[in-house]
């Protein structure tokens, strides 16, 4: 069973170790990166991605500070259990959780166009909105 656990001392370090694919390496900050980005930007809730007691993925969504809007910053999943259905299942997931917020109706995330992932979003309903930020394409769902 797929669920979003907190990032703590006893999964951090398997948290972490989680890698993408080299080809997609441009397209999302490292683990790391993104725990430490989050004890500074403490509106950012990292999350990490079980299949019962394995890890096989990450993901950190926030309130942005700038908007006062939903944003998923990462989606990511393990390069070894990629292709198993699982970036589906954590979407799906964490969609679910944002939404039990009703004081809003929106959430956008940045994704490279030339990603893969770019596909999986637009299944749960984003779409582009013209927005581009660095080398990111901005989409938006509205609920």
């Amino acid at each position: 069973m797929i669920t979003l656990k907190e990032i703590t001392r006893d999964n951090f370090w398997d948290c972490v170790s989680l890698e993408v694919a080299p080809e997609q390496s441009d397209f999302v900050a490292s683990n790391a990166v993104s725990i430490a980005q989050s004890k500074v930007q403490p509106e950012c809730i990292p999350l990490a991605v079980y299949d019962d007691d394995l890890i096989v993925g990450f993901v950190m969504y926030c309130i942005d500070a700038d908007d006062s809007e939903y944003w998923i910053y990462r989606v990511m999943i393990d390069k070894t259990h990629q292709s198993k259905g699982y970036g589906k299942k954590a979407m799906k997931l964490l969609l679910e959780k944002i939404k039990e917020d009703k004081s809003h109706n929106k959430i956008f995330l940045g994704v490279h166009k030339e990603s893969f992932a770019a596909n999986l979003y637009k299944s749960f309903g984003f779409e582009f909105n013209g927005q581009v930020f660095g080398s990111e394409h901005i989409m938006r769902l509205d609920y």
